[in-house]
């Protein structure tokens, strides 16, 4: 069997796993193809979010600085089945969804309401897989940003992103393979994506028509700059508790404080039709 042969038949055969781990939580709706990103070749220089056009920086304006705590005994932490995988040998053993740290929530996407000036962002978001993790968990996105894919494991893993039930793109990825870039819908405003293959791996884009967001740090801290003097409505969102929000008045060159707080008590709240 001759170098490239082999080659060929190692990719089908990541191809095929990677569709039979997307048919195990696929609904029988759910047409979206499973595409394959191609292999690295060796030494080539994989494309990376420096590689777009830098994005204007933001001037002016004024700063909200805030905390997100959380009120209570925070829900415990459901185990996770340690993998066999030895790619997966620095994975967590219990859900990350819920991070509190000494009464702060981490883990919080608090955003600026609304449309505003300077909206467009050309850099894509980047989420990673490492020891079998996405990596950041919850980030923002501005209305037309890319999000590009790495792999950094030496494992296949597959990327299926889901608004809602609605599958959106679904693309198998070789072990430490290309990264792949992927566009949004215009409509879609929360993405969640996950591997099949790995079911305790999740990540969240939440889309923005501004780009004044931020996530909150293991602290609950969490800083937006550059905000033109006005009045605005901010929105603090998370995967459990569902959202809250509060009003904030903005002066140039000035810091305005603010405060979220969530408890067990809104995750039944969120999770209500």
């Amino acid at each position: 069997m001759t170098w490239r042969t082999l080659g060929i038949s190692m990719l089908g055969t990541a191809g095929l796993l990677a569709l039979s781990g997307c048919k195990q939580e696929s609904s029988s709706t759910d047409r979206t193809p499973v595409t394959t990103a191609p292999q690295a070749p060796a030494r080539a220089a994989a494309p990376s979010a420096e590689s777009a056009p830098e994005d204007p920086p933001l001037t002016g304006g004024g700063t909200v600085k805030g905390t997100v705590s959380f009120k209570g005994a925070p829900p415990a932490a459901a185990p996770i089945t340690p993998s066999q995988d030895p790619a997966c040998q620095d994975m967590p053993l219990v859900d990350q969804a819920v991070l509190v740290a000494e009464g702060k929530l981490g883990n919080v996407l608090v955003r600026v309401r609304g449309l505003m000036p300077n909206a467009r962002r050309s850099r894509p978001v980047v989420v990673d897989q490492h020891g079998c993790t996405y990596s950041p968990r919850v980030q923002g996105a501005v209305t037309g940003q890319p999000v590009l894919i790495k792999n950094s494991d030496g494992t296949l893993h597959n990327a299926r992103a889901l608004s809602g039930a609605k599958s959106i793109f679904n693309v198998a990825q070789p072990p430490n393979g290309k990264p792949v870039q992927r566009a949004l819908p215009p409509d879609v405003e929360v993405l969640r994506l996950k591997c099949d293959i790995h079911p305790w791996m999740t990540s969240w884009v939440l889309v923005n028509p501004n780009p004044f967001f931020a996530t909150t740090d293991a602290q609950g801290a969490f800083t937006l700059e550059h905000l033109p003097a006005g009045a605005y409505t901010l929105e603090a969102w998370h995967e459990t508790f569902g959202t809250k929000t509060t009003e904030v008045t903005v002066k140039e060159g000035e810091t305005s404080p603010v405060s979220f707080e969530f408890s067990a008590q809104d995750a039944k709240a969120a999770a209500q039709p």
